[in-house]
């Protein structure tokens, strides 16, 4: 299965008054993580629009289970993949450690998503192209 890993310095901007990374921060760093993943794989968003057809991966649901805190100036490390490929739907986990310790998990479920052929207008889910599919869970 591809794995993605990317090191992180927790900036000043993502704490609280507490100095601890406000979830929500986490949540942006799932979102860059997975968009980073599937560049390190060989689809960039410019690949995805050209080659595909879609318009972008949105997230449908997402969560997360809290550790261990992080702080200013940390660095942590989230490992990402994809667990799971359905018709157009598609879920990422993220791990994120601290060291060698797991601080948090991110869970996402996104779906492909490329312009309705019978109203431009609107969006429609997409297959995921057996290229990608291939690459994400291979062994």
């Amino acid at each position: 299965m591809f794995v993605h890993r990317r090191d992180v310095q927790i900036q000043w901007g993502d704490c609280d008054p507490a100095n601890i990374v406000y979830y929500p921060r986490y949540f942006a760093m799932f979102d860059d993580a997975t968009s980073v993943m599937f560049e390190a794989a060989g689809f960039s968003k410019q690949d995805i629009v050209r080659r595909y057809g879609l318009v972008g991966i949105p997230m449908v649901d997402t969560r997360a289970k809290f550790y261990i805190p992080s702080t200013y100036g940390d660095w942590i490390t989230i490992e990402s993949r994809i667990e799971s490929i359905k018709r157009s739907s598609f879920d990422v986990t993220h791990k994120v450690f601290k060291g060698e310790a797991l601080a948090l998990e991110g869970f996402e479920t996104r779906v492909l998503v490329g312009r309705d052929p019978v109203d431009p207008d609107k969006l429609k889910s997409a297959p995921f192209p057996e290229e990608m599919r291939a690459k994400f869970l291979e062994d």
